[in-house]
Parts: structure tokens; C-alpha cells; sequence
């Protein structure tokens, strides 16, 4: 069997050229997707990483919930009366309903996740 890697002389050591390619940062959701992967799916999880993909998974995982939650939490919003006049006349109220619309968007948006990738579950 060949090996064919590049190395470089140092001293009186060969040191092979290896270059690590960087990977896309993965974010909460992907962190969260690594985690429900790791725990629950141990077949996926490992076969991800072996294969080198399960941080490109959970970054496009992420992405998605994230372009998700874009357009969820404005709906969601302005179906529950959260305005920006609400958010002048009292703050707290506005950052509690706000709290709840982004807490339901995601609940919406890891259901559909999950539909979508396993629609046998």
C-alpha cells in the first residue's frame, strides 16, 4: 500500500503535510441536532461521522431552523397583537409575548424538522 501524502524535512523528521479543512460552525440548533443525534440516533450519528458530514449536517440543520424562525416568529407575532406600540407602552409584556413567539416557532420548526427528515416516527 502507498502513501500518498506529501511531508516536509524537518530536521531529521518527516512531518506529512496535512491541512484540516475548516468547518462551518454549526450554531444552537445544530448543536442541538448533534446532541439528539448522538443520543437517540447512534447509527446516524456515527455513520455522519465517519463519513466526515455530521458537521455539515447540523450547520445546514441549522440554517434551515434558523430561515425558519424568520419567517415563523413575525407571524406569530403579529397573530398574538405584539406591536411596536406594545413594545413603547410596556416592555415587559412585549418581551414575555415575544419570549412565547419564539418558543412556539420553534417548537413549529423542530416538529417540521423532524417530520421531514423522519416522517416514520
Amino acid at each position: 500500500m502507498e502513501n500518498k501524502l506529501a511531508y516536509t524535512k524537518v530536521g531529521d523528521y518527516y512531518i506529512p503535510n496535512l491541512t484540516i479543512k475548516p468547518s462551518p460552525p454549526i450554531g444552537k440548533y445544530g448543536r442541538m441536532r448533534r446532541d439528539y443525534l448522538r443520543n437517540h440516533r447512534p447509527a446516524l450519528y456515527n455513520r455522519l461521522v465517519l463519513r466526515e458530514q455530521l458537521q455539515e449536517h447540523c450547520a445546514e440543520i441549522n440554517e434551515a431552523i434558523e430561515n425558519r424562525l424568520d419567517v415563523l416568529i413575525p407571524q406569530i407575532a403579529e397573530s398574538a397583537g405584539v406591536t411596536e406600540k406594545l413594545k413603547e407602552t410596556d416592555q415587559m409584556k412585549w418581551v414575555g409575548l415575544m419570549n412565547t413567539c419564539k418558543a412556539q416557532a420553534e417548537e413549529i420548526a423542530f416538529t417540521e424538522d423532524i417530520q421531514r427528515n423522519y416522517p416514520d416516527l
